[in-house]
């Protein structure tokens, strides 16, 4: 077990951190469609769990964080798929610009 990383079954789990940029006055809508692409992630093989969060200071910014089983799960296994497809299509309308997406590992938790 890696002392930083916590559980083992945590060591390998990677986190996608998405950075939201949702046309101002489209955010209830992009909400409402996120709750339908959230069962199309959420199907996908290597997928563990996710979050959605709203900036409290620009109320048109969200984050989403994804965790998966490893980093191909997403990059190959959600991104080549065709439900990927369907997930734009529900999604990539609202965001200007284009979301940033990248991937870490835990290094550390603190205590419960």
């Amino acid at each position: 077990m890696d002392k930083l990383r916590g559980l083992d079954n945590d060591a390998s789990m990677i986190t996608e951190v998405a950075t939201l940029e949702v046309k101002p006055g489209l955010e209830s809508a992009f909400e409402n469609d996120f709750d339908l692409a959230a069962s199309i992630i959420s199907g996908s093989e290597g997928y563990v769990s996710h979050e959605l969060l709203r900036c409290v200071e620009k109320t048109s910014r969200y984050v989403l964080l994804v965790r998966w089983e490893t980093l191909e799960a997403h990059t190959i296994g959600f991104r080549k798929s065709p439900e990927y497809e369907k997930w734009k299509e529900l999604l990539h309308h609202y965001y200007d610009p284009l979301p940033t997406v990248e991937h870490f590992d835990k290094v550390h938790e603190g205590p419960e």
